[in-house]
């Protein structure tokens, strides 16, 4: 039975690793549980999944835990994410939103842990560090990103055998087909409706932005080891083809199914076996009866470009592109910016930084953390 530790449980992606968990009982066996502010679902986890480990944001809430469950030991903050991601488990699923989730990665790869990882800014901030770590350590880095998850299976099998291009598809989000202009009327009501996916509400605005995909892309350039040049987004707004690979002797492969994260999620989970699932498959006479793909229109998405930009540039470009992002998102939610403030800010961001190489954990999120702070000074 494999023991599993979900960074982030109360999240869209960590209740759906739970659902996948459920329904193979005799699999898995949940080692421990954390979460933010949702303790009220924490707790409901916690009773029916009886953890070894939670840890909350706060102190506060993990000591008004602790006294309901005397049998859990509870953690809190940063720490108790990086006790949590090397405590007694066999594999780690990440599934934290943004900068936070690195660390816990960082330490759980150097514990020996393999990891399901759903958190882009791991790879996206440290990519260089987590996968040099990774391959010293010998631990597996398995996506659970329903493109990056895809990739990984139309690999499969073909280990060693070069190929010309990753094809990393995108829904196109709601506002794909807008001008410049329509997005400068954008409202927050509008961007936080999805096409396809149900997910949280920062990567809901990373998709309407484009930077989901602009993160993915960095993200692929270091599960697969490819450069940008050979990373190509195709805009598949039926969101039926998940990703394909293109080799060298121009077959192409592809992996598809139903719009579902489940699927990728019990693939990284039970890997190398594939886990038995009872709901639907792709209908090809229904939803799968036509697919299309577009080429994405970068001169209105600017977010596409920036991570190309910052995948060539290295350093720290990507971090400062990632924590940047994050700080722009956020106002958006808390609406003190506009939608397309988020991409012009970025674009100052981007032209004004001073590129610093060789960066360790410390420097990483040093950097993170100067981005943040000074981010209100290109919003003036």
């Amino acid at each position: 039975m494999k023991k599993i530790t979900i960074l982030g449980s109360t999240g869209s992606i960590g209740t759906q690793t739970l659902d996948v968990i459920r329904q193979n009982p005799d699999c898995f066996r949940v080692t421990a549980l954390t979460c933010g502010a949702n303790t009220e679902l924490l707790k409901k986890q916690i009773e029916e999944f009886n953890p070894e480990f939670a840890v909350t944001a706060s102190q506060e809430d993990a000591l008004r835990l602790a006294a309901e469950f005397p049998k859990v030991d509870f953690g809190w903050g940063r720490q108790g994410l990086v006790d949590a991601a090397c405590g007694g488990c066999d594999m780690v699923l990440n599934a934290l939103m943004g900068m936070r989730g690195l660390e816990p990665t960082y330490y759980a790869i150097k514990a020996g842990k393999d990891i399901a990882l759903a958190n882009k800014e791991t790879l996206v901030a440290g990519g260089s560090l987590v996968m040099e770590e990774a391959q010293r350590a010998g631990v597996k880095i398995l996506p659970v990103d329903s493109e990056h998850s895809a990739i990984f299976q139309c690999l499969e099998g073909n280990a060693g055998r070069p190929f010309n291009k990753i094809l990393l598809t995108a829904s196109g989000g709601p506002f794909r087909g807008y001008s410049l202009q329509q997005l400068e009327k954008v409202t927050l009501r509008q961007a936080l409706k999805h096409p396809k996916w149900t997910m949280g509400a920062k990567i809901t605005i990373d998709s309407a932005t484009m930077m989901n995909k602009g993160l993915e892309v960095i993200e692929a350039r270091w599960l697969f080891d490819a450069p940008a040049e050979r990373i190509q987004i195709l805009v598949h707004p039926q969101s039926i083809v998940h990703s394909a690979v293109e080799f060298e002797d121009k077959s192409v492969i592809a992996q598809l199914g139903v719009p579902d994260m489940r699927i990728p999620i019990s693939l990284a989970l039970g890997y190398p076996d594939r886990l038995k699932s009872s709901e639907p498959g792709l209908d090809f006479f229904g939803q799968g009866a036509s697919l299309t793909f577009e080429k994405p229109d970068t001169s209105v998405f600017k977010c596409i470009g920036f991570a190309y930009d910052a995948i060539r540039e290295g350093g720290s470009y990507p971090v400062v592109l990632n924590g940047a992002n994050e700080v722009l998102v956020d106002l958006f939610l808390k609406e003190k910016i506009r939608f397309i403030d988020i991409q012009d800010t970025l674009q100052k961001v981007m032209d004004k930084h001073k590129p610093v190489y060789g960066l360790d954990l410390e420097g990483i999120l040093a950097t993170d953390s100067q981005i943040r702070e000074s981010i209100k000074e290109y919003l003036d």
